[in-house]
C-alpha cells in the first residue's frame, strides 16, 4: 500500500477509508428561475452569543431555542406597520399556534390579547391574567361551561354555525346577559381555496340569515364580522378582495337594520420566511414583509369605508409570522446510512414527532461545526421507528459523524402545539433572554415521570406477575 492508494495525512497517518461512490453533482449559479437556493452556509456556532454546544451540554438534545429579542421585535414590527396605516388595531396572538406559556406571557406583555379556539386555551389565556374582554373565542367547538364563563366574562364570542347561535342564545338568556358576538364568514376571494367548514357562506346568503338571526335574538348582540380566509397566503390580493367582501356585508347590514359594527376581524394566514414545499423560489422572494400587507390591507379599508362616520376596529389574528422566526431546533447526528440508490442518510435524534411542520416545510438546515468533505445530496431521517419520519427529503450536506449537530429552523410556529408524544419524549424549550446573557427552560423535557402520571393501573394489575 502506498500513499497513492491509501491516502495519508501531513504527518503520514493514514486517514480513515470510506468506499468510493458515485454522486451528481449539483450546480450552483443562476438559471431561469433566478439564483439557486444554498442550503448549507456558514457554521453557526452561537445563537445571540450562547455556545450551542453549551446549551445541549445544558439542557439536552433535541432543544427548542426561542429568543426573546426576536419575538419582541415581530410584534412590534407587526403592529407598528399595521397602527402606521389605520387608526385602531387589536392583535389576537393566536395561541393554538404556539401556547407556551412564557411565549403567550411576552405577547401579552406587548399589547396583544388572547385568540383562543377551544376551552382548554380560553382557560389557559385566563390563567395568564389575560381579562376575559381582551380574549377572542372562535373555533367549531366551543362546550357549554367555556361559553357561560365567555358571556360572563365579556369575551368576543365568534359564531360558527346556528346550532352555535341556539346554545349560546339559551345560556344568555339563563344568565340574564347579552353576548358579543361576531359572525365567522366564509367566501370566495378568488384567490385562495375556500375554507367552507368555518362559519357562514356569504355568497349563498347564509350569512345574511345568520346575522338576522343574532339581531332578533334579545340575548344577543351582533358587534363585528370575522373571517379567515386561509393559510399561507403569499398573494395580498386575497387579503384586498377579503376586505371588499366583508366591507360591502358591512354596510348592507348596517343600512338595512340601522346597526353599527364596532370591528371587522380578518384572521391570520400570513406567511412566515419558510419554505414551503412545492414551492421553487427562496422564501426571501415569495412572502411578503409586514408592510406589504398593511399596504394592501389597510389601502382598501381606507377606500371602502370613505363614508363610513368612523372607521371600525381592525383585529389581526397573525401568529407563525410573528413566531415562526423567534424559534429553531438543535438536532444531534445518531447515525450514518447508504442508502439502496447510493444517497447518503442520516438519522437524527430529532423526528417529525417534534418537527411536525416537516410535513409541509423545507425548513433551512446550518451545520454548527466546520464543514468536512464534499456536499452530497443527503436524506433526513429522524429516529422514530416508521417510514414516514424524514425531516429533508433531499438536501446537500457535507459528510457528517454521530454527535455532530444540525440547526433546524424556522420552527416555532406550530411545533410545539402539533407535536407528538410518540416513542421518544419530547424535548425542552428554552428561552434567550433579551435583556442579559441568561438562558431559561419555559418548557421541561418529558420524562417517565410525566409520561406515567396519567395513568392508572387497575388493582388486579398491581403486581408484576398478577399474584
Amino acid at each position: 500500500m502506498n500513499s497513492l492508494t491509501t491516502p495519508t495525512t501531513n504527518d503520514g497517518e493514514l486517514q480513515a477509508w470510506e468506499a468510493p461512490f458515485l454522486c451528481v453533482v449539483q450546480m450552483t449559479g443562476l438559471n431561469k428561475f433566478g439564483r439557486r437556493s444554498v442550503d448549507v452556509q456558514q457554521p453557526v456556532e452561537q445563537l445571540e452569543g450562547r455556545s450551542i454546544e453549551q446549551l445541549l451540554a445544558t439542557y439536552g438534545s433535541p432543544l427548542f431555542v426561542t429568543s426573546e429579542q426576536r419575538l419582541r421585535e415581530n410584534i412590534r414590527h407587526l403592529l407598528s406597520a399595521f397602527s402606521s396605516r389605520y387608526p385602531e388595531v387589536i392583535h389576537g396572538w393566536s395561541y393554538k399556534t404556539n401556547y407556551t406559556s412564557a411565549i403567550c406571557r411576552i405577547l401579552h406583555q406587548e399589547g396583544s390579547w388572547a385568540e383562543v379556539v377551544s376551552a382548554f386555551e380560553y382557560d389557559k389565556a385566563r390563567s395568564l391574567g389575560v381579562p376575559g374582554a381582551q380574549i377572542i373565542y372562535n373555533g367549531p367547538h366551543k362546550t357549554t361551561a367555556s361559553l357561560q364563563r365567555a358571556v360572563t366574562e365579556g369575551a368576543r364570542i365568534h359564531l360558527d354555525n346556528f346550532d352555535e347561535i341556539a346554545a349560546l342564545e339559551k345560556i344568555a338568556g339563563q344568565q340574564k346577559q347579552v353576548a358579543q358576538v361576531a359572525l365567522r364568514l366564509n367566501f370566495d376571494t378568488g384567490y385562495t381555496d375556500t375554507w367552507s367548514r368555518f362559519g357562514f357562506n356569504l355568497d349563498n346568503g347564509e350569512a345574511r340569515d345568520a346575522a338576522v338571526r343574532v339581531m332578533r335574538s334579545p340575548h344577543l348582540k351582533l358587534i363585528g364580522l370575522h373571517s379567515h380566509i386561509g393559510t399561507f397566503v403569499l398573494d395580498v390580493r386575497a387579503y384586498q378582495a377579503q376586505i371588499r367582501k366583508m366591507c360591502g356585508f358591512m354596510r348592507q347590514l348596517e343600512s338595512q337594520y340601522d346597526i353599527y359594527l364596532d370591528y371587522l376581524d380578518i384572521g391570520g394566514g400570513f406567511a412566515s420566511r419558510n419554505a414551503l414545499q412545492g414551492i421553487y423560489l427562496p422564501p426571501e422572494q415569495v412572502v411578503p414583509g409586514f408592510e406589504q400587507y398593511a399596504e394592501a390591507m389597510c389601502t382598501t379599508l381606507h377606500e371602502e369605508l370613505l363614508d363610513r362616520r368612523s372607521l371600525p376596529q381592525l383585529v389581526l389574528e397573525t401568529g407563525r409570522a410573528v413566531i415562526d422566526e423567534a424559534q429553531c431546533l438543535l438536532t444531534t447526528v445518531v447515525a450514518n446510512k447508504r442508502l439502496p440508490d447510493n444517497r447518503r442518510a442520516l438519522v437524527l435524534d430529532a423526528g417529525v414527532n417534534v418537527l411536525f411542520t416537516g410535513f409541509w416545510y423545507h425548513h433551512k438546515v446550518q451545520l454548527t461545526q466546520p464543514s468536512r468533505g464534499y456536499p452530497e445530496e443527503t436524506v433526513l431521517y429522524g429516529p422514530l421507528c416508521m417510514n414516514i419520519d424524514v425531516i429533508r427529503q433531499s438536501i446537500s450536506l457535507p459528510p457528517q459523524q454521530p454527535g455532530d449537530r444540525l440547526l433546524i429552523s424556522p420552527t416555532g410556529a406550530y411545533n410545539n402545539t402539533q407535536w407528538l408524544q410518540f416513542i421518544e419524549y419530547r424535548p425542552a424549550i428554552v428561552l434567550l433572554h433579551a435583556d442579559d446573557a441568561d438562558v431559561s427552560v419555559i418548557r421541561q423535557a418529558e420524562n417517565l415521570q410525566v409520561m406515567n402520571a396519567q395513568d392508572r393501573m387497575p388493582s388486579h394489575l398491581e403486581t408484576p406477575d398478577g399474584v
